[in-house]
């Protein structure tokens, strides 16, 4: 809103942006139609988008079906202050403070890396009859973490890369990709020609293009120059030799499958849940415009984080469809995740954090984004300032309460509650 002169590229991401879409001022960039950024600049989010999980006043046992709580006490790393803090379970828990404050600190460095140490210790039986016989890990940074018991995973979810090479893409690592094989060796064709799910990997096996052995790309080493890719000339970016592909599932090669984008592939495979329900997560995101074989070194941070999101999301149903299991319920912990996001990127990220959410996990954000924060059930507020003058909690609170209390993020969330 401050810039001099705004350029809006898009009008979407992927093969669908790349366009300038807008060019001018804010007021030009808010009347041009195509601009998801001029819209968000006239209708900012109106917070809560759904209603506010309640959260108990006081702890309760860990048996006990209604609030849980996962204690922290006496965290002293680095700048923390002796800090004593209670994170409430299967709830979106943000924490904020202004930079330096200690929230990474808290929040990965001892809340995560202890509770890690705790479930890992409970996840084998000697280690189960040393918690009951009252052993418990070195703890890292605190006194000790309480009701750690009530989680069975814990999961840092960042915006590394899901992967270094180009044969990793969106439907290996989610991990449709094994069922899309299968669904191709049981046609008739792949059973006429003796062919086994195997034949239709491009990383192994006999189905792949020998020329660049199923990269779809070749890398032409330049001395002195950096490495440069060209498309294979043989298999022109299938990844597969031309007996593979002649092998069809209504009319589409096992190629044309990977050049597909998630949206087109959302209604292609709709007869098969298995493969239409990530594929639906992908589109639900916000990342319908990726094709289903994009190498993972060309994905962008947001948007691995978004696909490492999915996956866990396609767990949650997984889980709740095995009969007599339940989900393991897992903390996630998220660093800063808005970081390089639009706008429209940070309304589809939220409701990501709220599927997790409502599908019996705990999710813990480090956040400085006003939009998550105000959709957050509970606020841990580090400060009151940075570096040594930070390092204490000034307030544990819903958002509302946050802002009533005058603290520096309650005062900068205020005029973003009010627009509701």
């Amino acid at each position: 809103r401050r810039a001099d002169h705004v350029i809006d590229i898009g009008p979407s991401a992927g093969l669908r942006g790349g366009r300038v879409v807008a060019e001018g001022s804010v007021s030009d960039v808010m009347a041009a139609q195509d601009s998801q950024t001029g819209r968000y600049l006239l209708h900012a989010m109106q917070h809560p988008l759904q209603a506010r999980r309640v959260v108990a006043a006081e702890p309760v046992p860990a048996d006990a079906e209604e609030q849980q709580w996962l204690t922290v006490k006496g965290a002293n790393l680095h700048n923390l202050q002796n800090v004593t803090a209670q994170v409430p379970l299967k709830r979106l828990v943000a924490v904020t403070g202004v930079s330096g404050s200690g929230k990474s600190t808290f929040a990965r460095d001892v809340l995560l890396t202890n509770v890690a140490a705790a479930v890992q210790m409970q996840a084998t039986k000697a280690g189960r009859d040393a918690w009951h016989a009252g052993e418990r890990p070195k703890w890292q940074g605190c006194e000790g973490v309480v009701g750690s018991e009530a989680i069975q995973r814990v999961l840092e979810v960042d915006q590394t890369p899901i992967g270094k090479t180009p044969r990793s893409c969106p439907a290996t690592y989610i991990g449709f990709w094994d069922t899309i094989r299968k669904l191709y060796a049981e046609t008739l064709e792949a059973k006429a020609r003796g062919y086994a799910p195997g034949r239709f990997s491009f990383n192994t096996g006999d189905g792949r293009c020998p020329t660049c052995e199923g990269q779809g790309m070749r890398t032409i080493e330049m001395s002195f120059l950096p490495d440069v890719k060209v498309p294979c000339e043989a298999c022109h970016g299938a990844r597969f030799n031309p007996e593979t592909l002649a092998v069809t599932w209504r009319g589409k090669s096992i190629g044309d499958v990977l050049r597909m984008e998630v949206d087109e592939a959302v209604d292609f495979f709709a007869s098969m849940p298995s493969i239409a329900h990530p594929l639906q997560l992908l589109k639900d995101v916000g990342l319908g415009y990726l094709t289903l074989g994009q190498p993972s070194p060309t994905l962008s941070g947001g948007e691995a984080q978004r696909i490492k999101l999915v996956t866990e999301l396609t767990k949650v149903r997984d889980e709740v469809g095995r009969r007599g299991q339940k989900a393991p319920h897992t903390l996630y912990v998220l660093d800063e995740p808005t970081v390089g996001l639009h706008m429209a990127d940070v309304d589809k990220l939220i409701r990501v954090l709220h599927r997790l959410v409502d599908g019996g996990h705990s999710v813990v954000v480090i956040e400085h984004d006003l939009d998550v924060i105000a959709e957050a059930d509970w606020i841990i507020d580090l400060g009151p300032e940075g570096g040594q003058a930070g390092g204490s909690i000034v307030a544990a609170a819903p958002p509302e309460e946050l802002v009533r209390l005058g603290t520096h993020t309650g005062r900068a969330l205020g005029p973003v509650l009010a627009r509701g």
